[in-house]
């Protein structure tokens, strides 16, 4: 188990976290949550020991190492799976050890230790990993130094998965990854022998890859069962309780203070008055409930809908350089109400084709054709560098309008959904996620017809994904999008294209489909597609899925229980916890005080007794159903 007890953390005088408490059972995995700049990587910095905490404790079981992704992604001339398997150290030393050793009984020692660690199995295991998140057996081979900085942020995280601690901490890891390194890794993580806690604002991974939320919400951190989706629930119920609460709590006090006003200044009611107002202060307040505003995101609507097809290519083939096509062999249309996904992994021609439907690049063969009145906007993550640093919001999109009044100009900022605050702060003073929506407010300036969005998402917290599914709904125009976040995929789109093979073309099924064929390709030890006489009947799969559940029922009913039971125990521990916050209950009962502070502490062994089955129980029924 990993606490974290009364911590308080400052980041240049800014705290972050005041006395914040939390458990995490042993083999949890932990989705990490909160506002952007709200403190989860400092909290993660507090926990490797990197910083200070200003107060409080972080306990981590004994010998236990902590794992996570260098900062700094490795560049050497020494190939990729050279630099997984060098992860881990224990392996290494031991393998450096056998070389050199001369004693019998450590020689013997030695090898029956590589044996416990699998050591034999090394290459396997990160020729593997390093497969799921995008790298061919060819390139595993290659040297670091080859592969540009997103590549190598990959095989940084290759490396510590390899390591495999027992404390796994990944500080947005989907960041660097394309859709489909995002759904490995998410199989990846949920099947992780040990400790995993994952700060996160894709919605997906943290309802496929963790079995509990921890929310870092005005400084403090809450703990809940389940995924995010439960999450949302659960807060939700939370907060409408709190609400409640308060407003009886306030109209109590409301009338109490009536009561004093009217009567302290008689001398026959003064005593009741008096009464009254030791009765206001041991009441005490609720506190409401507060909610972050999140600044909406709104595109312009296009002026004039060209006829349908926007964009029809015959034939098509594109490229960097002459007779050297990425993508060739391309014959589709879009309408101008599509809503496109691009499917692929990184390297296949994503980006290449955007950029040839958007004018950045020509065909080499074939035909393109376009309506000369077609306008297009695009947004890609590289071009956040292309921001002016010094200039402020409301400097970039007076470029655009340069005949117009201040306040017009504040509006247009105010649509792309930047706080009043934030329009005068320099560029290079925003934050990711502010520079993002600045850029897709001038991407989308002039009301195109057609908005391709290229990885908008990395800068984004959850509320700010929210904000964008709705912007893109209220669109008019088509959208082609790429993007690894898949809840954002499934909100906004219709169709789905798959960029492989040299080409583009419709992919049929949906995103689930399309996960199964990731993961199904990631588990097996070739890259050869399954026969098709091989592939199981939906029906029959259907059906045994079914009993499946039924065999798992009994499991299923057990971990309802405990969740029931674990319910009670947190209720009960918070009645106990007013009691014992009361100082007269310790002036007036003291043998009663002591029999609650026993009572607390037998609830709190049985809850964290009870969470730690929970977590076995749930993980045993995960792996039953996925397997």
């Amino acid at each position: 188990m990993i606490t974290i007890s009364d911590l308080s953390a400052r980041i240049a005088g800014r705290l972050l976290l005041d006395h914040a408490s939390v458990s995490l059972p042993a083999g949890a995995k932990v989705g990490l949550i909160g506002r952007n700049g709200a403190g989860k990587s400092t909290l993660f910095r507090v926990v490797t020991g990197d910083l200070v905490a200003e107060s409080g404790s972080v306990t981590i079981p004994k010998n236990a190492r902590i794992g996570q992704v260098a900062q700094e992604a490795p560049g050497t001339e020494d190939s990729l799976i050279t630099i997984v398997m060098a992860a881990d150290k224990e392996r290494t030393a031991l393998l450096a050890e056998a070389e050199t050793a001369t004693d019998p009984n450590r020689i013997a020692e030695i090898q029956m230790r590589l044996v416990d660690i699998d050591a034999h199995s090394a290459e396997a295991r990160a020729a593997s990993i390093l497969a799921g998140l995008g790298f061919n057996a060819e390139a595993q081979l290659r040297p670091a130094s080859s592969f540009s900085g997103g590549w190598r942020m990959r095989v940084a995280l290759a490396a510590v998965l390899f390591a495999e601690p027992d404390l796994l901490l990944l500080d947005e890891p989907t960041n660097y990854l394309d859709l489909e390194g995002t759904m490995w890794l998410e199989d990846y993580v949920r099947r992780y022998p040990h400790t995993v806690i994952v700060i996160s604002h894709d919605r997906d991974m943290l309802n496929n890859a963790v079995n509990s939320i921890v929310h870092l919400h005005q400084q403090k951190l809450t703990f809940y069962r389940g995924n995010y989706d439960q999450f949302e629930r659960q807060k939700a119920e939370a907060d409408e309780l709190q609400m409640k609460a308060k407003a009886k709590n306030d109209a109590a006090r409301k009338h109490l203070q009536s009561f004093i006003d009217r009567f302290k200044a008689k001398a026959t009611k003064a005593k009741q008055a008096q009464s009254r107002v030791k009765a206001l202060e041991r009441m005490g307040t609720v506190a409401a409930v507060i909610e972050d505003h999140v600044q909406p995101i709104s595109f312009p609507k296009p002026e004039k809908i060209p006829a349908s097809p926007i964009v029809a290519i015959s034939k098509g083939s594109v490229g960097y350089e002459p007779g050297k096509p990425i993508l060739k062999n391309i014959s589709l249309r879009i309408d101008n109400d599509d809503r496109i996904a691009l499917l692929g992994s990184n390297g296949n021609g994503k980006s290449t084709f955007a950029k040839l439907i958007s004018g950045r690049l020509q065909t080499e063969s074939g035909e393109m054709k376009l309506p000369p009145s077609l306008s297009i906007g695009f947004f890609a993550q590289h071009q956040l560098d292309d921001l002016i640093p010094n200039e402020t919001p409301v400097d970039h999109v007076r470029r655009l309008m340069p005949q117009a009044p201040e306040a017009q100009v504040r509006a247009r900022v105010a649509q792309m959904g930047l706080a009043t605050e934030k329009m005068a702060t320099a560029a290079k003073d925003l934050s990711g996620g502010e520079k993002a929506r600045l850029l897709m407010g001038l991407a989308a300036f002039h009301a195109p017809n057609l908005l391709i969005l290229d990885e908008p998402t990395n800068h984004l917290d959850i509320d700010s994904r929210r904000a964008l599914i709705e912007a893109l709904n209220d669109y008019d125009g088509a959208v082609i999008l790429i993007s690894h976040d898949r809840h954002l995929i499934e909100a906004t789109v219709d169709r789905l294209w798959l960029v492989n093979e040299g080409t583009v073309k419709s992919f049929e099924g949906d995103l689930e489909e399309y996960r199964d064929l990731i993961i199904a390709a990631g588990r097996k030890k070739d890259d050869k597609p399954q026969a098709a006489d091989e592939q199981v009947n939906k029906a029959d799969q259907r059906k045994a899925n079914a009993e499946k559940r039924a065999s798992l029922a009994p499991l299923k009913k057990k971990i309802n229980e405990i969740e029931a039971l674990t319910a009670k125990l947190e209720k009960l521990i918070s009645g106990l916890d007013k009691e014992l916050a009361d100082p007269a209950l310790y002036e007036k009962a003291p043998a009663k005080a002591a029999q609650k502070a026993k009572e607390r502490g037998e609830a709190a062994a049985k809850l964290s007794s009870a969470e730690e089955e929970w977590l076995m129980l749930s993980s045993e029924y995960e792996e039953a159903m996925a397997g």
